[in-house]
């Protein structure tokens, strides 16, 4: 497969859409993102990569760290991450808390905000520093240069009123063990690290890969934890619109409203994309193309 000349194709194809969307304002440090930044990487098993435009550039991954949250919460206590949040797509806003309230303060999943911060709870038993450890777990992933952006941190933290709640609520109901300050505090971490579109397709090449980093050999998940954490990510992995992109593009993925989308072809690649531009349900509205023109032409989805 020519790679190379199918990225360089579709980029040409999908920038016209440039214009069509918003870059993320609620969180203020995002609204200042250039938005007609857009790149495409990939990275295969065998150790390939393939892109174009501003795949070399780092953004505010947001919510993909979800997947490290979880990936690394299983890799501490296995199933019983499963006992403090659900595995079903909510069908609702990433930050409800109506639907929190009606299952009685546990989320439906651990890609929703709710999920996420339930999940965060439970490395903090785990974890001495939560912060670093997490840069070290991405570091396994073969990814040296990751950082959080102080500013995107100290943004979430001054504007993070609906996450505050979530976590306030899920305490109230027994579900959050820890100072919910401490939660907040690794969650807004998380969510501002920083990665390139190619080094967001190599950290996820362990999930395409049975759970095993194909450069160092080393094993992040079992077989099966694996191929469970992609059934969440292509039931749960996009919001509101997760059907509608299982609809359109057949991979497993995740998005993030800082512009960035990373999925995976199991044994073969991993693909990222970032544009800034989202639509109503946060998600890259290039991203989403991009991927779905992929699958269309290789023959690739998971269907």
């Amino acid at each position: 497969m020519k790679y190379q000349a199918l990225l360089d194709e579709i980029y040409s194809e999908v920038l016209p859409m440039l214009g069509n969307g918003r870059v993320a304002d609620y969180i203020p440090a995002l609204s200042h993102i250039d938005p007609t930044k857009f790149g495409i990487a990939i990275e295969t098993i065998e150790g390939e990569r393939f892109e174009v435009g501003d795949s070399q550039e780092q953004f505010s991954i947001q919510s993909i760290s979800k997947v490290f949250n979880l990936a690394l919460c299983i890799r501490l206590i296995g199933d019983q991450v499963w006992e403090r949040v659900g595995i079903e797509p909510s069908g609702n806003p990433f930050n409800s808390l109506v639907q929190l309230e009606y299952e009685k303060g546990i989320p439906r999943n651990p890609f929703i905000n709710a999920g996420a911060l339930a999940v965060t709870d439970l490395l903090l038993d785990h974890l001495d520093q939560p912060n670093g450890d997490m840069l070290k777990f991405v570091e396994k992933l073969q990814c040296s240069n990751v950082k959080f952006n102080s500013v995107v941190v100290q943004s979430e933290k001054d504007h993070g009123f609906s996450n505050a709640a979530l976590v306030n609520f899920m305490k109230a109901y027994g579900n959050i063990n820890h100072e919910i300050d401490e939660v907040l505090d690794t969650y807004y971490h998380q969510c501002s690290i920083e990665m390139s579109c190619a080094e967001l397709a190599r950290s996820f090449l362990f999930l395409a890969n049975a759970g095993v980093v194909p450069a160092s050999g080393e094993r992040i998940l079992n077989v099966s934890a694996a191929k469970r954490v992609n059934a969440i990510m292509l039931t749960c992995g996009f919001y509101d619109q997760a059907g509608a992109f299982a609809y359109q593009v057949g991979l497993p993925g995740k998005s993030g409203v800082g512009g960035g989308i990373v999925a995976v072809v199991p044994g073969e690649l991993s693909i990222a994309v970032w544009s800034p531009e989202l639509n109503e349900q946060g998600n890259s509205i290039l991203g989403i193309k991009v991927l779905e023109l992929f699958t269309t032409r290789t023959g690739k989805s998971i269907f």
